[in-house]
């Protein structure tokens, strides 16, 4: 199995907001953005790659692109799968990081693995619901090449599992919006083809 990961297209939402599970719509930019996102899989496609199915997070700046590929590769469906969501930042959701109080952030950031936001979740609960993703479309589509539209939190989440890393290590990875990551499950060790490309 290999993991096609493509994060959103941009998001209309005011620079500086904190944004996980909100459901935000994606920015005027998004045309664009798409036909860019096609042209990559296009090339791919060029080079034999075949693409199976397309899974995506539930949330609107996903499925918009989801729908989008899905008619370009003439696919038949896109499976939604709420694993696929973002972090969670409970009461965090849409405020601006900057007027988040230092103290509570800060405490937080230091451990993000373990600590949640209040009434948020933490990014180990977002990594194992990376690992049980990973596991059950392996289980399902052992052999298939497999767009996932997700989210930056997820995709660094499948990056440090695939790295056996530590969870606070996330953020060394860039991860563009309309971006591919490429991984590949075959056998016992898994490996990255692609970040960020």
């Amino acid at each position: 199995m290999q993991l096609f990961l493509i994060r959103h297209t941009t998001p209309r939402i005011t620079a500086g907001l904190c944004y996980g599970q909100s459901d935000i719509d994606v920015a005027a930019s998004f045309n664009e953005e798409q036909l860019q996102v096609i042209n990559k899989l296009n090339v791919l496609k060029q080079s034999g790659v075949v693409i199976h199915a397309i899974e995506s997070s539930p949330l609107q700046r996903c499925t918009k692109l989801a729908h989008a590929l899905n008619s370009s590769l003439a696919l038949p469906m896109v499976n939604e799968d709420h694993r696929l969501m973002e972090l969670n930042f409970g009461d965090w959701e849409l405020q601006a990081w900057d007027e988040i109080p230092r103290t509570e952030f800060d405490i937080w950031a230091d451990d993000y693995a373990n600590l949640a936001p209040p009434n948020g979740e933490t990014f180990g609960a977002l990594h194992i619901r990376a690992q049980s993703f990973i596991a059950d479309a392996n289980q399902r589509l052992p052999d298939a090449n497999i767009v996932v539209v997700t989210h930056g939190g997820m995709i660094r989440a499948m990056l440090a599992e695939v790295l056996q890393i530590p969870l606070k290590r996330l953020f060394r990875f860039q991860v563009d919006c309309g971006s591919i990551t490429q991984l590949a499950f075959n056998g016992d060790m898994p490996s990255i083809i692609r970040v960020n490309s």
